[in-house]
């Protein structure tokens, strides 16, 4: 039995490995390649010194990097604290100031919209940028690219996962702030899985199925399209859209068989 958030896509690796799991545009990993995506990304945070229990935030849109980054915190031994793209900088700096964020992953530009932010942040140690440009030095924080971890040299020895049980606190999802500050839900692994296995029994869900992922991943109900479609080994189908037709239009297109929304 699945006990761990990141074991939804090590256990799908097993039974379903060349089954698609994660679409962003044209672009489909099947559950072997996003669990071994998925466990880079972990050792790329422990050969950085990610701690037992430490925040990782992710400020991105929906896109591929994005679930790795999440997921690879969880398996490392982390915590992970999806930020709601659509957030302004203040409000990003409420958050990761909040839960003593160490490791922020976001993109070149939203770090430029960070700067003044960050300087309060006496938590964060490294930030991890996507993409291929460059940033100027953060004082007293490590910047580097999302590729790197791709291209770990040989000479870094390899950091064993921190090890952590179903009741230990996987993520933490905060609340949208409507009556005040926004506040931080801790949520352990065993929360996470129990929710993936009770949807996915009560909606059938099946290998089958293409689940269209639109609403937030810093949102329960976002998150969970994400670890129902992992718990049965479907497929989940990233999406940021503008308008309600794009919506429509890409759930005929991508043979959609699951939509939640608000």
């Amino acid at each position: 039995m699945t006990q761990l958030i990141h074991e939804l896509i090590a256990h799908s690796a097993q039974t379903h490995a060349q089954r698609p799991a994660l679409q962003e545009g044209k672009t489909v990993l099947d559950y072997a390649s996003l669990n071994a995506t998925v466990t880079q990304v972990a050792q790329f945070y422990l050969n950085h010194g990610l701690e037992r229990f430490e925040r990782v935030a992710v400020w991105l849109e929906k896109r591929i990097d994005t679930v790795t980054a999440l997921f690879g915190a969880a398996a490392a031994g982390g915590v992970f604290v999806p930020v709601n793209p659509l957030l302004k900088p203040e409000q990003v700096g409420h958050i990761l100031t909040d839960c003593n964020v160490r490791i922020l992953v976001t993109s070149p530009e939203r770090l430029e919209l960070l700067r003044e932010t960050l300087a309060h942040c006496r938590d964060l140690r490294t930030v991890i940028l996507t993409g291929d440009k460059a940033a100027a030095p953060l004082e007293g924080v490590q910047i580097l690219r999302w590729t790197d971890g791709n291209a770990t040299p040989v000479a870094v020895p390899s950091a064993s996962p921190h090890r952590v049980i179903d009741q230990d606190m996987a993520a933490i999802l905060y609340t949208s702030g409507s009556t005040g500050k926004p506040k931080g839900v801790v949520l352990s692994h065993r929360n996470l899985v129990a929710g993936a296995e009770s949807v996915s029994q009560y909606l059938q869900n099946t290998p089958e199925d293409r689940i269209l992922s639109v609403l937030p991943l810093s949102f329960d109900y976002g998150l969970s399209q994400l670890t129902t479609a992992f718990r049965v080994g479907a497929c989940a189908v990233l999406m940021n859209y503008l308008l309600p037709r794009d919506v429509i239009r890409a759930v005929e297109r991508e043979k959609i068989t699951g939509l939640a929304a608000v």
